[in-house]
């Protein structure tokens, strides 16, 4: 497996060896410090980033590389350079290729012509960087990801997709809970469903948010209005997805010992209450912290070819 652009390109084994590798390097930090030894890892990035820029910058640096992030403006691909001649010369100069953007098109070209790995580092319809760390944190907090139930509510956007793909490789129950018109694509919900029955789990679609979460050890959501959405957009979403709001009375429907999480960033009051994020309850800012090492063995993996992908 070359490149990493969503969480259905890995296999079972894909997941739980990468979980494997993010733990021992929380353990040991520059245990493969050489392996990136006078090389480049340029981070593109057309989105604002906080948590995936410095992540990922951290992560190149204790593989001992140098990050070099640039963005639109500083190259030639608003001057008319194709994003598949603009792979050929990246490649000729890196060891990898991280790239956060809008369109899954642009980065499918560029993993096509890049003779390098490439890393999705977030798109409109992906996240896997993110639901690699999410699944560390899961697994961190609780032992064992397998039979578990994480319920996602709200958009079932980028985030909620990732997640629910990573976590049905992981053979865990998926409970999504959105409002009409805001649920994961079909291609992801069918997928899920697929390799968690497989595996022993399962994937549920529903409107009630309380549904999703009995019996869940993980409540997930995300923000209401994503980069790339109009502003002109936000007080039909936020209408939408108000019933999906994650605050103390939802969180009592879960399993006593339940946690809250967050992609982050946040909007206290919108799709969290205040008291729930910054709560006892709350893993965001782990997840956070785990971003670090789910990139370094995602990047780790891919360099020494050791993720077989789906066959």
């Amino acid at each position: 497996m070359k490149d990493l652009l969503r969480a259905a390109d890995l296999s079972g084994d894909d997941v739980t060896l990468l979980l494997r590798l993010a733990a021992d390097f929380q353990n040991a930090p520059e245990s493969a410090h050489d392996l990136l030894a006078h090389r480049t890892v340029p981070m593109y990035f057309a989105k604002p980033s906080t948590r995936t820029r410095l992540s990922t910058a951290a992560a190149v640096a204790r593989l001992g590389g140098t990050p070099v992030a640039v963005g639109p403006d500083e190259l030639q691909l608003r001057r008319g350079e194709t994003i598949g001649d603009t792979a050929r010369v990246m490649g000729a100069y890196a060891a990898a290729i991280v790239i956060r953007t809008f369109a899954d098109a642009d980065v499918a070209d560029l993993a096509a012509a890049a003779p390098v790995p490439v890393v999705n580092a977030l798109t409109d319809g992906h996240h896997p960087l993110q639901a690699v760390a999410d699944l560390l944190t899961v697994q961190e907090r609780f032992g064992h990801l397998h039979g578990r139930r994480v319920a996602y509510l709200g958009d079932g956007g980028n985030v909620a997709r990732s997640l629910m793909e990573a976590a049905a490789l992981a053979g865990m129950d998926v409970a999504v809970a959105t409002p009409p018109g805001y649920a994961p694509p079909d291609e992801a919900a069918e997928f899920a469903a697929a390799e968690a029955e497989r595996r022993g789990g399962a994937v549920t679609l529903t409107a009630d948010p309380v549904e999703a979460v009995k019996g869940a050890s993980v409540v997930y959501t995300d923000v209401w209005l994503s980069m790339g959405d109009a502003d002109s957009e936000r007080e039909r979403r936020t209408a939408a997805l108000a019933p999906y709001r994650v605050d103390e009375e939802l969180m009592a429907h879960a399993r006593d010992d339940a946690v809250f999480m967050h992609c982050l960033p946040a909007h206290r009051g919108q799709e969290v209450t205040a008291g729930v994020l910054d709560g006892p309850r709350s893993l965001a800012f782990r997840q956070a912290a785990n971003r670090l090492p789910a990139t370094q063995a995602v990047l780790y993996a891919l360099l020494t070819r050791r993720l077989e992908g789906r066959r």
